[in-house]
């Protein structure tokens, strides 16, 4: 195993590894974006910090990707500000980023999501604001460039949540499209909802629907979807991160044949950590599926399960990883493994599309990890392969896995180029 920290590569270096490296990107509360490189030679892995920008604001909360169009957005929380930003990007062939559009939001932004009709110039972004108990929706031109659409401001609730001092008034947390496009859902920590919204082909407004009202004191946070393979008609499954009740509960889904909702069978919940009782209270964060479409996978924060040998690392939080029965989507008995994250507080993480690594945004251990995964039998190893430090507390991860070409512009600084 080999962990390195960054290097200062010249422009010709960069250029030349830009094609047999992957790009990460990275964002974390001190401000800034930053472009890792990840390359592997002779089952030695090395990650080296290749750009960095500070154009999305003060507190970098959420990226996402758009592959196709080769954009990058970033949602800027605006912790110490009345208000938050979204941003857009342009990615460069060597991971460098070019500013295109920052626009002022509500406050609070925490996640956000692409919607819209794939082949159409526009489409739409939609924001979930965790401090602003709100939803607001922008247009997205074939260049990226950003426009308010609406914004839905929900109302406070008669009375604090089982939990008040996290559920003091509705907190969006995250905005995530369902598997066929058709809708947003917007898990919602503070009022115990996932709040559903279909959206209008013509001019990409949205229309709150029917929500799933969770089990009180729950606080969902974020979503996932599975529709299991080789099976003709199969239902599709939802799995709830519950942060407050630390559990993820199991829904199947209906879909109105008039498109007018979503309707949900409970099928159980499960304890994130699976049959490991840890005194510290737990707090779930990040769920996803696996790339073979086989497991499920959730970090677990504040539990603090192992202590690794290397002295660099020490106390480590988890990422549990069930297995999904496709026969009914229970989680029951199917706990697979708890494994450790590779420090403190993996706020997030993300897996590359082979599924044999994962990377970790370790927010309290101001890191991010690169952590093997057995894809055969989806089991995790327990130490990271490599490592690199981020100076705040990292919030999101992301694989850019894609072969770009070409070079905008840069807004930033590229790591020893003198930009």
């Amino acid at each position: 195993m080999r962990l390195s920290s960054p290097t200062s590569p010249t422009l010709l270096a960069l250029a030349a590894t830009a094609a047999s490296a992957l790009n990460l990107f990275v964002a974390d509360y001190s401000g800034s974006i930053t472009t890792l490189s990840l390359s592997e030679s002779n089952s030695s892995y090395t990650l080296d910090k290749t750009f960095e920008t500070t154009a999305c604001g003060p507190s970098p909360a959420w990226l996402t990707l758009d592959v196709n169009r080769g954009l990058l957005f970033c949602v800027n929380e605006g912790i110490t500000t009345p208000n938050g930003s979204l941003s857009s990007f342009t990615i460069n062939a060597n991971g460098s980023l070019h500013l295109i559009s920052n626009l002022t939001t509500l406050g609070g932004p925490v996640s956000s999501a692409l919607y819209g009709n794939p082949a159409a110039a526009e489409h739409g972004i939609v924001l979930a604001h965790y401090g602003g108990s709100a939803v607001s929706t922008f247009t997205v031109s074939a260049g990226g460039n950003l426009t308010l659409n609406e914004e839905f401001v929900f109302e406070d609730m008669p009375s604090p949540g089982p939990d008040p001092e996290r559920q003091d008034k509705p907190h969006p947390h995250q905005a995530l499209l369902d598997p066929t496009g058709q809708y947003i859902l917007v898990p919602d920590l503070g009022a115990d909802l996932v709040r559903i919204f279909g959206w209008d082909v013509a001019d990409l407004k949205l229309k709150e629907l029917e929500p799933l009202v969770a089990d009180p004191g729950s606080g969902p946070r974020h979503i996932a979807f599975w529709t299991p393979q080789n099976i003709p008609g199969g239902t599709t499954y939802m799995y709830l991160v519950e942060e407050l009740s630390s559990r993820v509960a199991g829904y199947a889904v209906q879909y109105s044949t008039d498109y007018s909702g979503l309707s949900f069978n409970p099928i159980g919940s499960q304890s994130t950590l699976g049959y490991h009782n840890l005194v510290r209270r737990n707090a779930p964060a990040e769920i996803q599926i696996s790339p073979d479409n086989k497991f499920l996978l959730v970090s677990n924060r504040n539990s603090t399960a192992f202590t690794l040998p290397d002295p660099e690392i020490g106390p480590s939080d988890s990422i549990s990883t069930f297995q999904l029965c496709p026969n009914t989507g229970s989680l029951s008995a199917r706990h697979h493994q708890l494994s450790p994250s590779g420090g403190l507080y993996p706020r997030h993480f993300a897996t590359n599309s082979a599924g044999n690594l994962v990377a970790a945004a370790l927010q309290l251990s101001g890191s991010v990890v690169i952590l093997e995964r057995d894809t055969a039998t989806g089991l995790m190893m327990l130490e990271p392969v490599a490592r690199i430090a981020i100076p705040a507390n990292v919030t999101t991860v992301m694989w850019d896995e894609v072969a770009r070409s070409g070079v905008t512009g840069l807004t930033g600084m590229g790591v020893g180029l003198g930009f």
